[in-house]
């Protein structure tokens, strides 16, 4: 029988990869600590200087506030009142200025059926800048109408038909009436 004997107090391990593992891993544990810690640190500098903008900012954007509200202030008083009304009302008719019948007409007159009569045309600008026609239009028929309604929505410079009102033909109008808005593609 054979007895195994181990002379040695303690026995042969080999720990020495174990160790330098665990030694190279602590390495770059540390190097890796000291990275985010770098970059924690730019990043905080970098958010002041955002912070140091964003508080530049507000204050230009409050002095620019108080100073609007001072100008309302002077234009709002009563001796400037009929100035102010004056300018809106300027400025009302200059809009509505901008609009060129001649080029409406001549738009109509590329989408319009021949039998197909226009019989009122009121422009007017919307709170966008907008400009809508309000079409009144008549024929002996409704399907002249129907194909005016089809060649405007599939037009580039009309669009969104609303149809408002119809009236059939009586003794004293002989014609369907159709009373509809459009939108219109005319920059002012």
């Amino acid at each position: 029988m054979k007895i195994p004997i181990n002379l040695a107090s303690e026995p042969f391990r080999r720990d020495r990869a174990m160790l330098v593992a665990s030694v190279s891993v602590g390495v770059l544990l540390v190097i890796s600590l000291i990275a985010l810690v770098t970059l924690a640190n730019a990043d905080s500098v970098q958010l002041a200087d955002v912070r140091k903008e964003v508080a530049q900012l507000r204050t230009q954007i409050s002095g620019t506030a108080k100073q609007q509200a001072d100008f309302e202030a002077v234009v709002r008083k009563p001796e400037n009142a009929q100035v102010l009304e004056l300018s809106v009302l300027l400025n009302t008719l200059l809009s509505r200025k901008g609009i060129s019948w001649t080029r409406i007409l001549a738009d109509l007159e590329k989408t319009m059926p021949a039998n197909v009569k226009v019989l009122n045309i009121q422009p007017y600008v919307t709170g966008r800048n907008q400009v809508v026609l309000s079409l009144q239009v008549g024929s002996e028929g409704p399907e002249p109408v129907i194909s005016f309604y089809k060649a405007l929505e599939s037009s580039d410079l009309f669009g969104g038909v609303t149809q408002n009102i119809y009236q059939p033909p009586s003794q004293a109008e002989p014609l369907y009436r159709y009373r509809f808005t459009v939108n219109y593609a005319q920059k002012l």
